[in-house]
């Protein structure tokens, strides 16, 4: 799953999200013990959704969200305009 695309769900959804992704590593690793796990790098990628997941949820919790719409984009800040030269 894409950066831009956890971006915009809400808290709600990446929690959800979060439990997801954590039983499915559960259940692989269940699987690549009984050696039934067809693609054992498979629990590689989904770990690292997960670390993205829990990456974004600790950013929007910083920076205060609680639950609800996803977090506002941020806007470049402004640069001064330039003075011109005094003479």
């Amino acid at each position: 799953m894409k950066v831009t695309e956890l971006k915009e769900m809400t808290i709600d959804e990446l929690r959800g999200r979060e439990l997801q992704l954590a039983e499915e590593i559960a259940r692989m690793r269940l699987q690549l013990s009984l050696k039934r796990l067809d693609n054992p790098l498979k629990i590689r990628d989904t770990k690292r959704d997960l670390a993205r997941v829990k990456t974004i949820i600790g950013e929007r919790v910083r920076a205060g969200e609680t639950s609800g719409a996803p977090a506002p984009k941020k806007q470049a800040p402004k640069q001064p305009a330039a003075e011109p030269e005094k003479a």
